[in-house]
């Protein structure tokens, strides 16, 4: 039987009758679109982040943009950012005008390097978006000082790390603005797309939440006070979303269980040099969107995995400065360590759902693949 690195049925076999609920409770209402369950979704999620607000948004491409719009980020500015992530991150950049500017990432963590990023700054700068890969924070200390010191605005990217914390603070509300995705394979999925703005400085977010509609406020609907655009969350994945809210401190739980494991089996491998293992920064939670190792020989063993029937993914496989629609616009640009983890990092199978006995499965199909 093959084991895939995600399975979604399994996870909707655990809540379909809360699902199907909320879904009916949805369809009798007759109100479809930034209703009662958005605006109780919002409330909750906000306080989930120990955020002061939340606007839910069409995915997590547009919280991004939005993000920046209401920051008044635009052309001519540029917004640094790392290539080892999602290319939702620099396409919501370049979608509000401004130009990706890309640093390297810290070796051990995957994310933004603030050596880095202070190296990038340029009297172009306006804003920072550190990006919380696989389920780790970025080092949001120094980002943060260097970023206050230039006056620049600092945007979460939060798309993994759902229920995450940077020295026991929830991300989610260190920066300015913080941005999650509600895909479905995300630690707090939808089953369709979704996003959400969070945030606690109130100019921001009424202009997110105006960005949001066209413009309007509630005072005047169909009258645009700025310029916007349609990005709303929709009642039905709204609802799905507070049915999953409830599970997710729990789902995450499992998720670092499974990781304790596999890393506890894995350790003689590490020690020996044929694997590098994921690493925790003290005083963080990781919620283990995925779990990443490094394997010199990445493709084979992946090949060997399948193989065996164990699923495996790349996150991701050409940094986005080598990706055709960017690397013109980025002639000689070197970022050694974002390079060298694209040719080694391999996701093994994780997700709440998994069974210990296919835990020992992918890892004795992984031990067999290294020998």
């Amino acid at each position: 039987m093959t084991i895939p690195q995600i399975d979604l049925t399994a996870q909707y076999g655990e809540l379909k009758r809360e699902i199907d609920a909320a879904t009916a409770r949805v369809y009798a209402s007759g109100w479809y679109i930034l209703g009662q369950e958005v605006a109780a979704f919002e409330e909750e999620f906000a306080d989930y982040c120990n955020a002061a607000g939340c606007v839910g948004v069409n995915s997590g491409t547009d919280a991004l943009l939005l993000a920046l719009r209401a920051c008044e980020i635009g052309p001519g500015d540029e917004v640094i950012t790392v290539a080892h992530t999602a290319v939702a991150t620099a396409a919501a950049i370049r979608l509000a005008g401004a130009t990706p500017v890309f640093a390297d990432i810290d070796p051990a963590t995957y994310t933004l390097d603030p050596a880095g990023l202070e190296a990038a700054i340029t009297p172009r700068t306006k804003a920072v978006i550190p990006v919380h890969l696989y389920g780790q924070p970025a080092d949001m200390n120094p980002i943060l000082a260097i970023s206050r010191v230039r006056e620049l605005r600092v945007i979460e990217d939060c798309a993994q790390a759902h229920g995450a914390a940077y020295q026991r603070r929830p991300v989610g509300n260190l920066g300015d603005l913080a941005c999650f995705s509600f895909y479905p394979t995300k630690n707090l999925g939808a089953m369709g797309d979704g996003g959400a703005v969070v945030g606690s400085d109130p100019e921001l977010m009424a202009r997110v939440r105006m960005l949001r509609e066209y413009g309007w406020t509630p005072q005047a609907r169909y009258v645009s006070q700025i310029d916007g655009l349609n990005s709303r969350l929709d009642e039905l994945q709204a609802a799905i979303l507070r049915v999953k809210l409830d599970h997710l401190d729990r789902w995450n739980a499992r998720r670092r269980y499974i990781a304790i494991h596999y890393t506890n089996r894995l350790t003689p491998l590490a020690e020996e040099g044929l694997i590098t293992l994921p690493y925790t920064v003290p005083d963080n939670v990781h919620v283990y969107h995925l779990y990443v190792v490094r394997v010199p020989n990445r493709d084979h063993v992946r090949q060997t995995l399948a193989d065996a029937g164990i699923g495996t993914g790349i996150h991701y496989p050409v940094p986005i400065h080598q990706q055709p629609a960017y690397r013109d616009a980025y002639p000689g640009l070197h970022l050694p360590e974002t390079e060298r983890a694209a040719g080694e990092i391999l996701s093994l199978p994780l997700h709440p759902h998994l069974s210990p006995g296919d835990a020992d499965r992918v890892i004795d199909a992984l031990e067999a693949a290294l020998a």
